[in-house]
């Protein structure tokens, strides 16, 4: 089974590095581009097939090593 975890800064983080590609992407002709913010995207292989049981040790895996939880948010999704 895979499953997918994107990770990205809460809410009032400053994002030095979203700042940056922000600036980059208007510097290189993009003015529609406003605020970025930028994150992290894992995609994992899990062996097993209980979806339950794979959420479960999946946001353990977030909340001990993916994501620093004092100022990331994390999402998980279960794919077939």
């Amino acid at each position: 089974m895979k499953a997918r975890v994107h990770v990205t800064l809460k809410n009032g983080v400053l994002d030095p590095q979203g700042k940056a590609i922000g600036h980059s992407l208007n510097r290189l002709g993009f003015p529609e581009v406003g605020e970025v913010r930028q994150g992290k995207f894992i995609e994992l292989e899990l062996a097993g097939t209980d979806a339950a049981a794979a959420r479960t040790r999946l946001d353990e895996m977030c909340r001990k090593l993916l994501a620093n939880t004092v100022i990331e948010n994390y999402s998980i999704e279960i794919l077939s």
